[in-house]
């Protein structure tokens, strides 16, 4: 910064702006952004830095233009000792950290958190407050009762841990130059990384959007984006955020590369002196990027909240504690980057953490159920898609798969729809009428079974279409199926990277030396840390729910998985004895814990089924 530099983007430095009446400031609770030149002299008084006072008075530095210094200023006016600038801006710092004007919410998972005034002014706007009526897990509470939080919540959560773990950060290593706007920035780029989210969150970006515009590659983060500028445009707040400190359009670039997060090594987040991707912050502080979305390792405060926040209206125990990484958290140069890190005494929790997340996934947003409620919902609001009007800019009308293209559309898109088309008397509807009521009523599509491919296998949903169906019996059935009567949900379960074991992108620090970071690798952790890291479910229902049609859909499905040469249904021996045997490795049991005798198990589940022999009912 030019210290005393004129900027249409900044506040003047000029000392002739008016102060508050002398013998009424009281520095510490004032608004710092009103202080002229003596006040700022006056707070470096009582916080026992009056030998500044000089340097401040020559440089002009007058209260708006404190959250914008940086050690750098401090040493061009004139403070040479390093500890004197560092104690100078740490000072400086509460000034921002706590100020006057804050708002506390309390909040059932992290208690009493104040939330800095830019961020209430954020909170207070319509396209934040949408996100009160979008369900943070979507189908998920109509079969969990307690999972009725929204996005709202999780959001102010993000907020409040992005801003934890980057002021444990600045406090523990004054070296890396955090200064106030990047913490600010950081904290709004929590608070706002779920602005895109459509109606029961991620069904809209997973399920309809895919159905409804397939010649579009979107996510919800892309709408984040858009709705973040259409926020910062309607409200007036570009003025707000100078206020505070933040340039223009530096300070925008850099929290929207935060909501968007890191790119792929392949798109220039190498090590290289030119493939530095970002615009809003230089290579020095790039671990600012591995806060709110981390890429790199999937460890971001994103997922400490949901993790705590879904456990606890879930009901299901969370394993790992963020406080303790909080507290270990510091930055350590790898190469020509510097990365978050952690003790290496951590190691053991952060892959609870993914044991966490997948345990999330098995129980809740994987559930069975919640699959097929979702899926219904997902063909009630395609049916729907043409028939809905949702008024945009300009008047413009939009449906509901457009409304993306359109954020002042998109704010009025909420899980409120469901009520919109269940309440509707218009004909077109009446279809995606009965399926939403049918969800109420709880006339679920029915369970057939669940299996997986091969380990190795990697199967796409496509490949499925229509073969559960095409299954034909070698005598004729009185149930007849077509490819329309079968859901086939593909479901990939992994550690967030896919194959990969995320923690070998963490690096650690001992307590020896905390400034070299190192790998650790899983067998020096345990050897009982899971072998593979990516797996595949694959759950099918029917659409046909009497009980004579599921009872042949069922063996249908036990058929299909013998052709496909995918696992045993769990419950195969049960719906389909006659069939099960025909499989030779299906029936090889050489577990030395399992005390029964397959043979005799399979002769009682003929006998509890009526059957008699291995009649070979399908080909």
């Amino acid at each position: 910064m030019n210290l005393g530099e004129s900027s249409k983007r900044r506040r003047s430095f000029s000392p002739d702006r008016g102060s508050p009446k002398r013998g009424v400031l009281q520095p510490n609770k004032s608004n710092y952004l009103e202080w002229a030149v003596e006040d700022v002299c006056l707070f470096l008084r009582v916080q026992g830095l009056g030998k500044f006072e000089q340097l401040f008075r020559a440089a002009q530095l007058s209260g708006d233009v404190l959250p914008m210094l940086t050690e750098r200023d401090l040493k061009k006016t004139g403070v040479r000792v390093l500890g004197d600038r560092l104690k100078l801006i740490k000072c400086i710092n509460t000034l921002w950290q706590n100020p006057i004007d804050a708002k506390v919410f309390n909040d059932p998972i992290h208690g009493h958190i104040e939330m800095h005034p830019l961020l209430v002014r954020i909170i207070d706007t319509p396209q934040f407050q949408r996100l009160r009526f979008i369900k943070q897990l979507g189908g998920a509470y109509f079969v969990y009762p307690g999972a009725s939080h929204n996005r709202f919540e999780h959001s102010i959560g993000v907020a409040h841990l992005a801003g934890q773990l980057v002021k444990a950060l600045c406090g523990r290593q004054p070296e890396l130059w955090i200064n106030n706007r990047d913490i600010l920035c950081v904290q709004i780029a929590g608070l706002c990384h779920d602005l895109g989210h459509g109606p029961f969150s991620h069904l809209f970006d997973g399920k309809f959007i895919p159905q409804r515009r397939k010649d579009k590659k979107w996510k919800h983060e892309d709408a984040s984006l858009d709705m973040f500028d259409h926020l910062i445009a309607s409200n007036g707040l570009e003025d707000v955020l100078l206020s505070y400190g933040l340039v223009l359009p530096e300070d925008v670039k850099f929290i929207k590369e935060q909501i968007r997060g890191r790119p792929t090594e392949g798109d220039g987040a190498g090590d290289g002196a030119k493939d530095w991707p970002y615009e809003g912050r230089s290579r020095e502080k790039g671990f600012l990027y591995e806060i709110v979305a981390n890429k790199r390792s999937g460890i971001d405060v994103d997922k400490w909240d949901y993790f705590a926040r879904d456990c606890h209206h879930l009901g299901i125990r969370n394993n790992f504690d963020f406080e303790r990484f909080l507290k270990f958290a510091r930055v350590c140069q790898v190469g020509k980057r510097k990365l978050i890190c952690t003790r290496d005494k951590e190691v053991g929790d952060l892959y609870n953490m993914f044991h966490t997340r997948i345990t999330l996934h098995r129980r809740a947003y994987q559930h069975r159920v919640v699959n097929i409620i979702e899926s219904m919902i997902t063909e009630a609001l395609v049916l729907a898609d043409p028939h809905i009007q949702i008024v945009g800019k300009d008047m413009q009308i939009c449906k509901i798969s457009e409304s993306i293209d359109d954020m002042e559309a998109y704010t009025k898109l909420t899980d409120n729809v469901f009520e919109q088309i269940l309440n509707s008397p218009k004909p077109e509807l009446q279809k995606a009428r009965e399926i939403l009521n049918n969800i109420v009523c709880r006339k679920l599509y029915k369970w057939i079974g669940q299996t997986q491919p091969e380990a190795g296998t990697e199967i796409k949903p496509e490949e499925l279409s229509g073969e559960v169906a095409a299954v034909v019996p070698s005598t004729p059935l009185d149930i007849q199926f077509c490819a329309e009567d079968f859901i086939v949900n593909v479901v990939q379960m992994d550690y967030g990277m896919k194959g990969k074991n995320p923690i070998n992108k963490v690096r650690f620090y001992c307590k020896s030396n905390p400034n070299v970071a190192f790998k650790i690798r899983k067998d020096q952790v345990s050897q009982m840390l899971p072998v593979r890291f990516t797996e595949q479910l694959i759950q099918v229902y029917c659409k046909k729910t009497d009980d004579q049609s599921v009872q042949a859909a069922q063996k249908l499905f036990v058929q299909w998985c013998i052709n496909r040469n995918f696992s045993k249904p769990r419950d195969g021996d049960i719906v389909a004895p006659e069939l099960t045997p025909l499989k030779t490795e299906w029936n090889n049991d050489n577990s030395d814990s399992d005390d029964s005798n397959p043979r005799e198990d399979l002769q009682s589940s003929r006998r509890a089924n009526g059957c008699k022999s291995k009649t070979r009912l399908f080909q």
